[in-house]
Order: C-alpha cells, then sequence, then structure tokens
C-alpha cells in the first residue's frame, strides 16, 4: 500500500504542451492525462482476486500481479495469457491483462479484454474503470461515462470513478454535469488536488479564468508539486499576454521537473514575447542538444533564427525537419522564402513547386515563384505565376465557399505525430505515414535475452521498424524470450530423436552470426567437424552435408552451404528438413525466386509447414506483393494461432494496405504474444 501511495504523487508520466510560433498548440485532454499516472497506481488497490484456480494458475497470478508492479508489462502479459489457457473463465487474469494493456497505450486490446472480464464477472467494477478509462483515451466519452455510471452504482463512493467521469462530462462539453460531479468529488474528497486541477481545467474551457485561478491555486496550497496547476496558470497568463506571470509558472514547472523537454520550448516561448530571443535560443538549442531530431524546438528554432537573420542556420533546421518530415510543408515554404532572400532563386523554385504540387490553389506560392522568375529575368514566367495568382485570388472573392484558397502554411505545421494522426484519413495518407516511420527510424532493433527485463512504456522507445525475420535452421536455439510458444517442425524433430548428428538443430528466426559473435569460432569449428566426418567417405552421408550446410548459412558462405545442401537433396526429393534449409540461404543471397520454388515444394510434401507459409509471406511482403503476403500470414495464423511472429507482420502487411483496423487488431495480438515492437509500431501510428 505504502508503495502505491507514493507514486500518487507522480500524476505525470509527460506533460504534451508545446508552443508554435506563431500557433501554439496546448493538450486538448489535460486533465484524462494529468490523470493517467495515478489511475495506473490506483486501479492495481482494488482487485481482490476470487481465483478458485489451482495453485499453479494462483501463482502464475501473483507474480504476474507483482511483475506488473514492477512495471514489466509485457511480460506480465504473458503471465496472464498462462492463468487464461489454464483457466479461461477467470475474470481476473483478462482485467489484469486488460491493464497492462492500457499501459502499453494498447486502449483497443484494454477494451477487449475488460469487456471479457465483465462477461465473466459483471461484478468485476475495476473492469469497469479500466474500460471506461481506455475507451475515455479514443474520444469514447459517453461510453465511458456509461462504465463509470455502473461503477458508481456499485461503489458511489469511488474517488476515481467520480473523477474520471467528471473530465469526460467535460469533454462532451457537459458543463452542468461535470461541475455537479467534481463538487461531490470535492466534498467528499476535500484534500483531492487532482480534482481541483481538472475543474480548474473544466473552468477555463468554459472561460472562467477566476474560478479557474481559483482551484489551481487550492490544488497548490494542498500540494506544492502539482506541476499541471503551474502549467495551467502559464496557460492562462499566456492567453492575457501577461508573459512574465507565465514564465514565472512555467519555471516553477521546471524546477519540479527539469528533465521535461516540452517545457523547455514553452519557456522559450514566453521568453520570445518577452524579447528575450538569447533566453528563447538557448531554451531551444539547450532541448535539441538532448533530442535531436525535436521537430518542435527545431521549427521554433528556424523561426527564431529568421527572424534574428541567421539564415543559413534557419535553412539548416528547415532541412533537418523535412529529412524526418517531408510532407511539412510549413517547413518547406518557409525554406523556400529564406532561399528567396538571399537571392538563391533556384532552391526557392524547387520547395514553392513542391507547395504548389500539393496545394494547387495556395496563391502565395504562385505570387512567389514570379518573385523568383522575375530576378531571374524570365519576364514570362513571372507573369503566368502573376496570373495564376490573381486567378485563384479573384475565383475566390467572388465565391469563397466554392473556390478556397489553400492555406497549407496552418495544417502543415502539424508533424506526423500519433495523436494528431485523424481517424478520417484515407488509406493512401495511412500508409504513407507508416513509409516515413520506417525512414525516420535508426534506431537497431534489440535481442531480448532470458535475463533481460524489458520494462516500462516499451511503446516511446525508438525501435527500427520493419517485419519480423524469416526462420532458418541454426545450431543454436533461439534466445528465450517473452514468447512462449516453441519453434517446432516435425520432420527436424524427427532428425534429432534419431540422434543421427551429434548436436541438435533448431528451427531460429536469428540464425546468423555477426562478426562480433562469442559463437562464430565455435560455428567454424562445427563446420570443420563436419568437413572431417564428409571426408572420411567416398559417400557421405546427407545429414553430413544438411549439417555443414547450416553451419555454412550462418556463417555467411551461401554459394558453400547450397553446395552442400542441395548434394543432400540428391536422391530425397521429400527431404523437407534440407528444403527449407535452401530456401533460406538463398534467401540470404539473393535469389528469393529459388527460395519460394523450395518453400513451394515443401508445402506440397507438407501443407501444414508454418514456417514455409510465414517465409514465403515474408519474401512476398519483400516484393511488396502485399496481397499475396497476406494470404500467406493467414495460413501461417491458420496452423498456429499464436504465431507472434505472423500476427506482427501480417499487422505491417495491412499498414501497407491501407486496412487500418485490421492492421492494429494484429499489432494487438502480437504485443499480447510478446513482440516487443509491437506496441510501438500501434503507439507511433495511432
Amino acid at each position: 500500500m505504502p508503495f502505491f501511495t507514493v507514486l500518487l504523487k507522480h500524476i505525470i508520466n509527460k506533460l504534451s504542451y508545446q508552443f508554435f510560433n506563431p500557433y501554439k498548440v496546448f493538450y486538448k485532454k489535460f486533465s484524462l492525462n494529468m490523470a493517467k499516472s495515478a489511475f495506473f497506481c490506483i486501479i492495481l488497490l482494488g482487485s481482490e482476486s476470487n481465483l478458485s484456480a489451482q495453485v499453479n494458475a494462483e501463482q502464475v497470478m501473483t507474480i504476474g500481479r507483482n511483475v506488473m508492479s514492477m512495471d514489466d508489462y509485457l511480460l506480465a502479459i504473458q503471465y496472464f495469457n498462462l492463468a487464461i489457457k489454464a483457466k479461461p473463465y477467470l475474470s481476473d487474469a483478462y482485467y489484469l491483462r486488460g491493464l497492462a494493456k492500457l499501459q502499453l497505450d494498447d486502449y483497443e486490446g484494454a477494451i477487449a479484454d475488460c469487456s471479457t472480464a465483465i462477461q465473466r464477472n459483471k461484478f468485476k467494477t475495476e473492469a469497469y474503470k479500466v474500460r471506461g478509462f481506455a475507451r475515455q483515451h479514443l474520444g469514447l466519452d459517453s461510453l465511458a461515462i456509461d462504465d463509470y455510471n455502473v461503477g458508481l452504482n456499485y461503489n458511489p463512493d469511488d474517488k476515481y470513478f467520480l473523477f474520471y467521469k467528471a473530465i469526460a462530462l467535460s469533454e462532451i462539453e457537459n458543463y452542468d454535469e461535470a461541475d455537479s460531479t467534481f463538487n461531490i468529488l470535492l466534498r467528499r474528497n476535500p484534500k483531492f488536488d487532482d480534482g481541483y486541477v481538472a475543474r480548474g481545467r473544466m473552468n477555463i474551457l468554459c472561460g472562467d479564468t477566476a474560478k479557474a485561478f481559483s482551484d489551481l491555486n487550492r490544488a497548490l496550497e494542498i500540494n506544492r508539486t502539482q506541476i499541471p496547476a503551474y502549467l495551467m496558470k502559464a496557460d492562462i497568463f499566456a492567453g492575457q499576454k501577461k508573459w512574465h506571470e507565465a514564465l514565472s509558472s512555467i519555471d516553477e514547472a521546471i524546477r519540479l521537473q527539469p528533465d521535461n523537454l516540452d517545457l523547455y520550448i514553452n519557456r522559450a516561448y514566453l521568453r520570445y514575447n518577452i524579447k528575450d530571443f538569447f533566453g528563447a535560443m538557448a531554451d531551444y538549442d539547450y532541448t535539441l542538444s538532448i533530442e535531436p531530431e525535436n521537430t518542435t524546438a527545431l521549427f521554433n528554432r528556424a523561426l527564431l533564427r529568421t527572424e534574428v537573420k541567421a539564415l543559413s542556420d534557419a535553412i539548416d533546421d528547415f532541412s533537418n525537419i523535412l529529412k524526418r518530415d517531408p510532407a511539412n510543408f510549413y517547413a518547406i515554404y518557409n525554406r523556400g522564402l529564406i532561399y528567396l532572400e538571399i537571392a538563391n532563386y533556384k532552391n526557392a523554385l524547387d520547395d514553392f513547386r513542391e507547395i504548389a504540387k500539393k496545394y494547387p490553389r495556395f496563391h502565395l506560392a504562385y505570387y512567389a515563384m514570379a518573385d523568383c522568375w522575375r530576378n531571374l529575368g524570365n519576364i514570362r514566367e513571372m507573369l503566368i505565376n502573376v496570373k495564376k495568382a490573381d486567378q485563384l485570388v479573384a475565383a475566390y472573392v467572388a465565391n469563397p465557399s466554392r473556390n478556397p484558397l489553400d492555406r497549407p502554411t496552418i495544417a502543415a505545421g502539424k508533424t506526423h505525430t500519433n495523436s494528431q494522426s485523424s481517424a478520417n484519413e484515407t488509406e493512401e495518407e495511412f500508409m504513407e505515414r507508416f513509409n516515413q516511420l520506417i525512414t525516420a527510424s535508426t534506431a537497431e532493433q534489440p535481442e531480448l535475452a532470458f535475463n533481460d527485463r524489458i520494462k516500462g512504456r516499451v511503446q516511446d522507445r525508438d525501435i527500427k521498424v520493419g517485419p519480423e525475420n524469416s526462420f532458418a535452421l541454426s545450431f543454436y536455439p533461439p534466445e528465450r524470450s517473452l514468447r512462449e510458444t516453441p519453434n517446432y517442425f516435425r520432420n527436424l524433430d524427427n532428425i534429432n530423436r534419431s540422434r543421427y548428428l551429434s548436436r541438435k538443430l533448431y528451427i531460429n528466426s536469428h540464425p546468423l552470426l555477426s562478426s562480433e559473435s562469442t559463437s562464430v569460432a565455435q560455428c567454424f569449428a562445427i563446420e570443420q567437424e563436419y568437413t572431417n566426418s564428409i571426408a572420411s567417405t567416398d559417400n557421405p552421408r546427407p545429414i553430413d552435408l544438411l549439417a555443414r550446410g547450416v553451419a555454412r548459412t550462418m556463417l555467411k558462405n551461401y554459394d558453400a552451404a547450397i553446395i552442400d545442401i542441395t548434394r543432400a537433396m540428391e536422391g530425397a526429393d521429400d527431404f523437407t528438413t534440407a528444403m527449407f534449409a535452401r530456401a533460406y540461404t538463398y534467401l540470404q543471397s539473393g535469389k528469393p525466386q529459388l527460395a519460394m520454388i523450395d518453400l513451394d515444394n515443401i508445402l506440397e510434401i507438407d501443407p501444414d509447414m508454418l514456417y514455409a507459409w510465414y517465409n514465403k509471406g515474408n519474401i512476398y511482403y519483400e516484393n511488396g506483393d502485399f496481397t499475396s503476403a497476406l494470404k500467406a500470414f493467414d495460413k501461417a495464423i491458420s496452423i498456429n494461432p499464436d504465431f507472434a511472429e505472423a500476427y506482427y507482420n501480417r499487422g505491417l502487411t495491412y499498414i501497407r494496405l491501407g486496412r487500418k483496423e485490421n492492421a492494429f487488431a494484429d499489432l494487438s495480438k502480437a504485443g499480447e504474444l510478446g513482440i516487443l515492437q509491437a506496441y510501438n509500431v500501434l503507439k507511433r501510428m495511432k
């Protein structure tokens, strides 16, 4: 209990205040985000286990709870999976798995699990709280209120049901009922500082800054470390152009949370407004020294550098933005204006043409191009562009609703972040966001060893985005991980059981060795062992040829490996293990067509060889045949419904096809089954 009580004091996970110049973006669901950390701490307190399962199921549940209390959400999910498989009628296992998914920002998965928990036990009130919170985060505030009302029927004095309900009512602008709910909450809990902050936010939305200040000051009387209260006060002061007062409030927030880079961006904006350009630049520089690809800081610093005439540096900042976000047309337009100012007319024209291509009714781009052509001495092109711009303006004046002017500078200032992706985006826009995600990703994908503790909010990590690897034969077992399903291939199992080889072969999705691998020397020794065996007879055993071919594939000696494996297959048309090994070697040596032939031959002999289907799916995916890839992954999953890698790769395939809901469902399932990066992609694509 004290552990959770202490954690309650740390309400904020990450504040998302951002200032733009001249556009500033304050976050929309302040109170909801503010409450998030408290939710994860409190929610566990109300979970009373009514397990009637055997001792091992109880132990699994207990371990899962303990693991989750230490923020190992992915590992906790695996424990709850085991409990669900053993006792699928248990409500708590679904509820707790839903809670873990919620912490990983898998809101749809949390809703599904909590709904199942409620079906099994309608009195599981904490499941209503988790489901309501997940719905609230997805903007389903009315459904969230329904859940909170059910919870309040069972527990009318529950502080957090009242708290979240009041916030949800504020979000749907039912301010009278929200105010009434806040009043009940604070009358029963007069020292609940988060409640005063949330009501203060509601009063800001209602335009009553006097009441808002009263609530925020009351919250700070109770708790001087209440960061959201300082930020809301800064928000109000900034809206009133009381820049020094706003700056004082945000200084307090930075003192309490010095690692939050968003706060420095906010402060830079405030310093800019009191003409402290040096201080503003220092805040942007500090932010970028810690997070070099922070688009907001880059953009704002570029604007400030433009204003102080550090034009070359401003161009560098805009160019860096465009490397990460090529569709940021606000950055393109501003860079074009700078090029125009420094008489680099060719580059300016390139930028303005890009603007006009995307926004053909953005008249300012044509006027800018006309200015470029005038300076280049091409009067004809100048007149063409002036005429085009004049026609757009005249049409707009004549009938604004029928002939609107494009205004890309406002929309394009918003970068592609998860919170800004639109539920109404087209399939093409959804796919393009994924393409940019891949282009921007530079992190190496981590390997998960048995003793690794994959803790915390793994969805926030910068993880390389791409499909899971194809499977191959290896002399080394897969590293133990969160994925509980063992890699099994019947014919390979028969070989291992027969003990024809002195060592076992395994199915592994990471069979190749790096030059830094400590296993390289050992693998060379394995190759030499089978070389000696092959050389000792005029008629070497096919199994020895296969073994040496596998070792050579692991050592990336593909041509020699193919020769060995092909010799092993001579006179044995049904040697599917060798076919599988050769298919992978063909694939690694850049011969996907030959790999596909081997995989097809395997499937004629053994239609249920799921790794052959999976590897076919990967080949189709890499070749851009996403429809065929989808069918191959479908088949693999139909054979093994717990095939985590297949769910993940099928999820990426759905993204490539623009099928958002299917993609999110598969990524959620892949994360549930232990694929670390699934939650990262989910968050970044939502």
